[in-house]
């Protein structure tokens, strides 16, 4: 897969954020590229904003906790490109609190997306991914092994996802199927109800994590980073 032109990428909520950033980054490359988004709008915006760097977009509103609508997402990028090579499970939520304060809500919305949803979008796209011989890449955290105060919820759904990366490593290489978790630190995003400012120079940029995918699509097929952990090079105060 040294060669990304041409290639057929998936990205779970990929209308903002992290998952556009990889999306323009890989667009630019020439990689034909679908997206989801529970948002309507958030897609149609982001297809017409992709649509600028290469032809080959497609949006689909999908929600990663519904199995069906997965299922059909990749049946969908199968259809308008021809396959599947590529799986970017990057949909997530935050919700931060003690325990006394974190509501079922809450907790429920951040294992559903950040952790079910993930399962979801691997599941559906297993048969497609057999056929090319692909990669799945999920995008953890290093909140997946670093935990702290007020992030029992957000702590739970990213050390989740990264025992379930690599799990699901060892059961798919048999397949020639690859899988890798990418873990951040701070990123310029929209997460968690933050809005991108001046102030975020310091941070990993969107297009810095779809520089990665790209690196990892082209790795020699020998060699497997399976867990990447990615932190600021030099945050406020280092």
């Amino acid at each position: 897969m040294q060669d990304i032109k041409g290639k057929s990428i998936l990205i779970t909520g990929g209308s903002l954020g992290i998952g556009l950033g990889m999306a323009e980054h890989l667009v630019a490359l020439g990689a034909k590229v679908a997206i989801t988004s529970r948002d309507e709008n958030r897609i149609k915006s982001a297809v017409e904003q992709l649509s600028g760097s290469g032809e080959d977009v497609l949006g689909i509103q999908a929600d990663v906790r519904n199995m069906d609508e997965m299922n059909d997402a990749v049946n969908q990028v199968k259809s308008a490109f021809g396959g599947l090579d590529v799986v970017v499970a990057n949909a997530g939520v935050g919700h931060f609190g003690s325990i006394e304060e974190l509501s079922l809500d809450q907790w429920n919305q951040t294992i559903d997306i950040n952790l079910t949803g993930v399962f979801n979008t691997v599941k559906a796209s297993i048969p497609a991914l057999k056929q090319s011989k692909g990669y799945i890449i999920t995008i953890a955290s290093l909140a997946g092994t670093n935990f702290f105060a007020k992030g029992s919820a957000y702590n739970a759904s990213k050390f989740g996802v990264v025992g379930f990366s690599q799990a699901i490593m060892l059961d798919l290489r048999p397949y020639d199927i690859k899988v890798s978790t990418i873990m951040p630190g701070s990123v310029t995003s929209h997460f968690a109800g933050h809005t991108p400012d001046e102030n975020d120079g310091w941070k990993i940029q969107p297009e810095d994590l779809g520089q990665m995918v790209a690196d990892l699509l082209r790795m020699n097929p020998r060699t497997l980073p399976s867990k990447i952990e990615v932190r600021p090079t030099k945050p406020p105060g280092a």
